[in-house]
């Protein structure tokens, strides 16, 4: 029996993370938003459907599971089955007044770690530790392992045996972690722009607004890093990074701008989905920031959300060129010009993920000389 779930969360203005558990309405036991599957539709759009009936939740689902687990179910005449459940994690936008099971479970926001332990499917626990784990501190023994390993000559050369020496300076780890929070923001305005509606005007004024405050943030980093003696790596390496990062927002920007200029008011699932997975991507690329002030203990973990977000670059290939066909095939019956519009709002949406792609690379290139 295949089944398909939520897992809502939101982010405030800190980072802090919060994930939305409800009571199953037989034993009241907390579990996620599920159900079985609804022909017709896409697993995450069903899973959008479940959160929304069970939690009156609306929200942006990934297209992308995040892992499946199973669970008994015991259906209404005892019999008991298997059941298979995609979990699909769901950036929440809102909350309706009334929805069609209120009343009937409990809903309530718990920290990630609170959620782990509060529902019972092993699988589950796990899925959802693992959506967010908080960074790494060594250990007063581990961080004597490595002052000793990072000032090892044969290890390192020798000017980064006196770069290791020296104290670090500048502030990129906090402007790192500053310039994530303007992916998620404007992943997410990107997210409600393409579902259309009223508020589009809003929406694209919001993009804009944080690719300008991207573009203060990467004009500080490219200042400390010519005037920083020392830098707590590669300057090269700094550059890499906040540079495709840059490029991320610069281009969610450009789709906005494409939108506004082709005054479009409607859009297809498959850029839906692909503003969903933007949504994930920022998400993962703002979990991944904190973790670098500590490579050589995050460095698996950085690794798992590396791993993903390159997944995540794969899936979205698929659903662009779905689209592309899908569109195209529209165009031969109907106005040529809407698949020269479509084809640009697919091609922005496409890099976007592609800069997210290069983001891994930079991670993983760090985690490699560092970790």
């Amino acid at each position: 029996m295949r089944q398909v779930a939520a897992l809502p969360y939101t982010t405030d203005a800190d980072g802090v993370m919060q994930v939305m558990l409800i009571t199953s309405r037989g034993t009241g036991r907390w579990v996620i938003p599920k159900g079985n599957r609804i022909k017709g539709l896409a697993a995450h759009r069903a899973a959008e459907v479940e959160a929304f009936e069970e939690a009156g939740i609306k929200g942006v689902a990934c297209p992308a599971p995040l892992g499946r687990y199973a669970y008994a179910k015991t259906r209404r005449d005892g019999e008991t089955r298997r059941a298979t459940v995609d979990v699909f994690p769901l950036a929440v936008t809102g909350q309706v007044a009334d929805w069609p099971e209120r009343g009937e479970r409990e809903l309530r926001w718990f920290s990630v770690p609170d959620a782990a332990q509060a529902v019972a499917e092993p699988d589950l626990k796990s899925i959802i530790a693992a959506f967010r784990e908080p960074p790494k501190e060594p250990g007063i023994f581990l961080r004597a392992v490595l002052w000793l390993r990072e000032r090892s000559g044969e290890r390192i050369p020798m000017l980064r045996w006196f770069q290791a020496l020296m104290p670090k300076q500048g502030n990129f780890f906090e402007q790192f972690e500053e310039h994530a929070g303007t992916l998620v923001a404007g992943a997410d305005a990107l997210s409600r722009l393409l579902k259309g509606g009223p508020d589009m005007a809003d929406r694209i004024r919001e993009i804009s607004d944080r690719e300008h405050e991207a573009d203060d943030i990467i004009r500080a980093v490219l200042q400390d890093v010519r005037r920083i003696f020392v830098t707590p790596f590669d300057r090269s390496a700094i550059t890499g990074l906040i540079g495709v990062m840059d490029d991320a927002i610069d281009q969610m920007n450009q789709t906005a701008k494409a939108v506004e200029l082709y005054e479009l008011t409607s859009f297809t699932p498959q850029m839906q989905d692909m503003s969903a997975i933007i949504v994930e991507a920022a998400r993962i690329t703002a979990e991944a920031m904190p973790l670098l002030r500590s490579i050589s203990i995050n460095g698996p973990r950085l690794h798992d959300l590396t791993e993903r977000l390159v997944k995540l670059e794969g899936h979205a290939d698929e659903i662009h060129e779905a689209g592309l066909k899908a569109l195209f095939q529209s165009a031969r019956k109907g106005n040529p010009m809407d698949f020269i519009v479509g084809n640009e709002i697919y091609s922005h949406l496409e890099k976007v993920t592609d800069r997210f792609e290069d983001v891994a690379n930079e991670i993983q290139g760090l985690v490699i000389d560092h970790a």
